[in-house]
């Protein structure tokens, strides 16, 4: 275990916007896990529909909150983590939740590894009505992403270190409207391998107002958009490689991708797996 005196300060923000239905859940989700270095940011955009009302009944067990116009869920973001100072960042969307160990489990990761940057846990959905509906696959394939085989990192479940968002710029793309973490997760990608934690952290709630399902498929026209600039960025060699691993399709590209890590190619991408030995009582790299 972390001694307490050692436990990272975490920041968590979370941008709202008419989600009443959904948001005292989202707030229960993380402030009931009793963190004892929590900083929790809500940014609401100006609430109309009894949000601000529920917002405020938990306003004690906030770093702060605000409730007024913003110009979209990224500048909401921006607002919120220019609030905070934690050493260890991520946001929970208002309708979203984590699991009661999801701080514990995060504190002990990075402080059991320290050349761990960023993390992401086994990906889990629940129903509008709440409850774990879908688990996994806990893998994100890079090689196959790569190539242009989606593979989504599940925002909700993906945490990390205040260093490494200095060093990717430190604020989220405000002319995107739906996919500014696909932005983050690709300047992440240039600069620290993801590690996989086996272990659930985070759940998507599928619902109708969900930021995802807005837009006739803006998400995925700028996620395309940004995969694009993303692997333009790569030398002739690079992308001849990743050609092929498209060709061969996801299961094949796998394979391959192991096969040219191991030659230097795109050698940054390793896919780590983060598992917990109980023999040692600790998070170790797999």
């Amino acid at each position: 275990m972390v001694a307490v005196s050692d436990e990272p300060l975490i920041s968590i923000v979370t941008p709202s916007l008419n989600q009443g239905d959904f948001i005292e859940a989202t707030l229960q989700s993380v402030i009931t896990q009793r963190y004892p270095r929590l900083e929790y940011v809500v940014i609401d955009g100006g609430s109309t529909d009894g949000s601000v009302e529920i917002i405020r009944r938990y306003a004690g067990d906030l770093a702060c909150w605000v409730s007024e116009p913003d110009s979209g869920h990224a500048n909401a973001l921006n607002k919120g983590f220019a609030r905070t100072t934690g050493e260890i960042m991520a946001w929970l969307n208002s309708s979203d939740a984590y699991y009661p160990w999801t701080f514990e489990t995060v504190a002990q990761v990075f402080s059991h590894l320290p050349e761990v940057e960023w993390i992401m846990g086994v990906p889990t959905q629940f129903s509008a009505r709440g409850g774990p509906k879908t688990v996994g696959p806990g893998y994100f394939n890079v090689y196959d992403f790569l190539a242009g085989h989606y593979s989504w990192i599940q925002q909700e479940s993906v945490f990390w270190r205040r260093t490494l968002w200095d060093r990717a710029g430190g604020h989220l793309d405000q002319s995107l409207r739906c996919a500014a973490d696909f932005d983050l997760w690709l300047r992440f990608l240039r600069l620290a391998p993801l590690y996989h934690v086996e272990t659930v952290l985070g759940g998507f709630r599928v619902h109708d107002d969900a930021l995802g399902e807005h837009g006739n498929g803006q998400y995925l026209r700028e996620t395309r958009m940004l995969h694009a600039r993303f692997t333009s960025a790569f030398d002739g060699r690079s992308l001849s490689r990743a050609r092929m691993v498209r060709a061969m399709g996801p299961g094949q590209s796998k394979i391959l991708g192991q096969a040219l890590n191991k030659i230097g190619i795109w050698p940054w991408y390793r896919h780590p797996r983060v598992s917990f030995d109980y023999a040692t009582d600790r998070w170790v790299r797999r």
